[in-house]
């Protein structure tokens, strides 16, 4: 394949990218390689709730990130900020447009963190099920329609990109509002997209296998990591790479007729559609 094109000068948002070990970080680095100028968000976590190969390296969060981009040869704009507050996702885009003048990419990354919703509904906490539906589908939503809006404003297209799950097809048991969330997410992903092709915004959703990130940690990497790869007919985790190869190629010219999927990047692992 040739290079890929219609990235450089561009603007990507790449929400909940501060995590070194991470998708958001390698997405919003690859982007910025490929040319684009990048804002960066993160909800500002405090250093102490840093792993903690991150307090050993220094970690700053989406500063550290926003490094990387300029080394790559990109712009960077740093905001903390939370997808689940409308307010907090109106600001972003002033700041984006203030910043750069236009927003042409939308990666729609951030989730809410793995915790006690692992459970089964009935012993689910009410307040558990909101906090991962508010991050993972509300924020969606809000930056979705906040971006949106002025994608069609601006007039010269874009695309929306979703961080999904394939826990929203595979809809696993312990996981229900998590899974309900990222099968949420493809919904709105299939249907916005057919709002606004004619406006030349794509929107499009991945949906990632077990990705080998900071969010496997409490699972380990012992005897029951081991059963999960053999799930895996590639035999392997992915990588943020994986992820942020996907995302690149579904920002550019040469991803420019697809829209309103659902792509499974997973090493095989689901073949559901």
């Amino acid at each position: 394949m040739s290079e890929l094109t219609g990235l450089k000068g561009k603007v990507a948002v790449v929400t909940g990218a501060g995590r070194m070990r991470s998708i958001g970080r390698p997405i919003a680095v690859d982007l910025a390689r490929a040319g684009c100028n990048v804002v960066l968000t993160g909800t500002g976590r405090a250093p102490e709730h840093y792993p903690q190969d991150e307090k050993d390296t220094g970690w700053r969060d989406i500063a550290s990130v926003a490094d990387e981009v300029r080394t790559a040869g990109a712009e960077a704009l740093e905001v903390v900020s939370n997808v689940a507050d409308p307010q907090a996702v109106d600001e972003l885009v002033q700041a984006t447009l203030k910043q750069f003048g236009r927003v042409d990419f939308v990666i729609n990354n951030a989730g809410a963190a793995r915790g006690s919703d692992r459970v089964p509904v009935t012993d689910l906490a009410i307040d558990d099920w909101h906090k991962v539906l508010n991050v993972n589908l509300n924020g969606t939503f809000y930056m979705s329609r906040a971006f949106g809006q002025a994608m069609i404003e601006q007039g010269e297209g874009g695309a929306i990109i979703n961080i999904s799950s394939i826990a929203g097809k595979l809809l696993p048991p312990n996981t229900a509002a998590y899974a309900a969330s990222k099968a949420g997410i493809q919904a709105l992903t299939a249907s916005m997209a057919q709002e606004t092709g004619r406006y030349n915004i794509r929107v499009n959703a991945i949906c990632p296998g077990i990705i080998d990130t900071y969010r496997m940690d409490e699972i380990g990497r012992d005897e029951n990591w081991q059963r999960m790869l053999k799930m895996i007919p590639l035999g392997r985790a992915g990588t943020g790479e994986d992820i942020a190869n996907m995302v690149t190629f579904m920002c550019s010219d040469q991803g420019a007729w697809i829209s309103g999927q659902s792509y499974n990047v997973d090493g095989g692992h689901v073949v559901q559609h």
